[in-house]
């Protein structure tokens, strides 16, 4: 994760989840442990947007409790949200080897989106196995799981896999939300839509906006 400047004016720049080690004091890994904390800082940091009037507004620790609803919200907005760049990829190279990345960020499993081949890991299906979602986390899961079935459905022109790495059935995402924009600008596929996502998304951010200042992370 990418998380550093503690202002609201570059919070928007310096917040994100990549798919590989970020050479910066201000980024550090994602492990099992620290997943529900990185889940909310990277989800306050992102949900206001700076303003004039707020850009030098700075993080602050909560001053309220944290209930499991405002946690989960907070995990399903961050792993739907545009900067999420999590992607697989086979055959990637540096320093003279062949590399892979494998994507840990999948809330579903491979029959759930009718994927044609294996997800090499199942940890985000497991992490919110138990897990009770809010009902606007719920409408954002399923908009969301509809795209992802909808990216499975057809095989992207190579000129889109080449760029977007596409050779793994677990992609992330960035790499979902991408080929299906190609797709729909290209006109050789049937259309996908993005509204009902994009209503689902809008109204959980909307709920989650003002608990940002409620619960002290930052001040009016």
């Amino acid at each position: 994760m990418l998380c550093d400047s503690n202002d609201l004016q570059h919070a928007g720049q310096r917040t994100a989840i990549l798919s590989s080690g970020y050479c910066s004091p201000g980024a550090f890994y994602i492990n099992p442990d620290n997943l529900w904390q990185v889940s909310i800082v990277f989800s306050v940091r992102r949900l206001v947007k700076p303003t004039w009037l707020n850009d030098r507004d700075q993080f602050l620790q909560p001053t309220a409790p944290l209930t499991e609803e405002f946690q989960t919200d907070c995990l399903i907005w961050m792993l739907f949200n545009g900067s999420n760049l999590t992607a697989s990829a086979n055959d990637l190279e540096w320093n003279n080897k062949k590399w892979s990345i494998v994507n840990h960020f999948i809330p579903f499993t491979e029959a759930e989106v009718s994927a044609p081949d294996r997800f090499e890991s199942d940890f985000m299906v497991r992490y919110l196995s138990g897990k009770t979602l809010s009902a606007d986390a719920e409408k954002v899961i399923e908009a969301g799981k509809s795209l992802w079935q909808a990216y499975f459905t057809h095989t992207d022109v190579r000129a889109v896999r080449d760029e977007l790495k596409l050779n793994r059935a677990d992609v992330g995402w960035y790499q979902v939300r991408k080929a299906l924009q190609a797709r729909n600008a290209s006109g050789d596929f049937p259309p996908v839509s993005f509204t009902a996502f994009q209503e689902a998304y809008k109204t959980l951010t909307e709920k989650l906006q003002p608990m940002v200042y409620e619960l002290g992370f930052l001040k009016n």
